[in-house]
């Protein structure tokens, strides 16, 4: 089995990183804060100290929350300069199409490879290793990460030699979320009014019309109003939503729907929701 590292140990990376352990990864943790890489050590992981240790791996893997923690971790910090040559470095943060380019740039700088691997699922899929991968990157340095992936996820799609390419596709696809959302909201909210027992109209909808986790999933939660625990946060939808805007701002194309959430979510978060799932959008519409 490969060596990798994993950087940044929150509820996805924890979950990344223990399926490699289970799967017979020799891996390597970092983290901030000591008690996640603690755990990690504990079940099998080996920890150290530094992101430059970290980064003596042949594969790592960083799980970020976003462009400012790439910069700061990665980018600024000067740390490239301390990997091992011809290292990969493989980040599955959700992050700008402007911060794919700076960091596909800067890797190449210092002769590591760089791939882009967002993915598609929940803290709950990541732990049943069943995630969905967009990759994109050069196909060597993606077939190289591709024992990787095949621990932690049900399928890797492969979406072009440019890093960026996963990530406008793992944007859009957030993006999309939070349209349904708010739609579901809106039908949640309509249905309720007229009498309808609003779980079964999720119901209905997830087992007819729109099969799928996000119907089913946030359907439900918008019918209960129960938005704790959070898989996914309103600070975070919000930060993927301005990211979809400013890459159709970037491309020239309008986002109507977009401006509205922007309003929703602004709302949402004022309203005290910050740390609720997204989901919690749904709340502005009156019930």
């Amino acid at each position: 089995m490969g060596e990798v590292a994993v950087i940044g140990l929150g509820g996805m990376g924890r979950a990344i990183a223990r399926n490699l352990v289970r799967a017979g990864h020799e891996t390597v943790v970092w983290n901030r804060s000591a008690a996640p890489a603690e755990e990690l050590a504990n079940a099998g992981a080996r920890r150290v100290h530094s992101v430059a240790e970290a980064l003596q791996a042949p594969v790592v893997f960083s799980v970020l929350s976003d462009d400012t923690s790439v910069d700061q971790v990665f980018l600024d910090s000067g740390v490239l300069g301390e990997a091992l040559p011809g290292a990969v470095h493989v980040n599955v943060a959700t992050v700008s199409v402007g911060l794919a380019r700076r960091a596909a740039a800067a890797h190449a700088a210092h002769g590591i490879g760089y791939v882009a691997a967002p993915v598609f699922g929940r803290v709950s899929v990541a732990e049943a290793g069943a995630l969905n991968i967009l990759a994109a990157g050069e196909s060597e340095l993606i077939d190289r990460a591709q024992p990787f992936f095949d621990a932690i996820g049900s399928r890797t799609w492969r979406l072009g030699e440019l890093p960026e390419q996963a990530n406008i596709a793992k944007i859009l696809g957030n993006y999309l979320i939070a349209c349904a959302i708010q739609s579901l909201g809106e039908a949640v909210s309509v249905a309720e009014a007229a009498g309808a027992d609003p779980g079964r109209f999720v119901d209905l909808l997830a087992s007819t019309l729109f099969p799928g986790p996000v119907y089913a999933g946030y359907g439900s939660m918008i019918a209960r109003r129960a938005y704790q625990p959070a898989g996914f946060t309103t600070t975070l939808g919000r930060k993927d939503l301005h990211l979809a805007l400013d890459a159709a701002a970037d491309q020239a194309v309008p986002l109507p729907f977009g401006e509205l959430l922007r309003e929703v979510f602004e709302q949402t978060i004022a309203d005290g929701r910050a740390t609720d799932d997204w989901a919690a959008i749904a709340e502005q519409q009156p019930r």
